[in-house]
């Protein structure tokens, strides 16, 4: 199966991070991605279960309001 193009919105600094990259690690990161939203929209846990355990991890890790609302900001 060939490759297919999509566009999607991400923060500034995701992009330009990316376009720092090598070609090779561009397309490594498409490989990860690719699989990641295969996983993600064939589980059977509901988006709302999904989205609870995203912002649990995200806490966990020292995710804030405050730094989430920065980063909502430069968006």
């Amino acid at each position: 199966m060939s490759p297919e193009m999509i566009t999607i919105a991400v923060d500034t600094r995701v992009a330009q991070a990316f376009h720092a990259l090598s070609e090779e690690d561009q397309r490594k990161i498409g490989v990860l991605l690719s699989l990641r939203i295969l996983e993600a929209t064939q589980m059977t846990e509901s988006l709302e279960d999904l989205m609870r355990r995203i912002g649990q991890n995200a806490r966990e890790r020292g995710l804030t309001p405050e730094i989430l609302a920065d980063i909502l900001r430069t968006i």
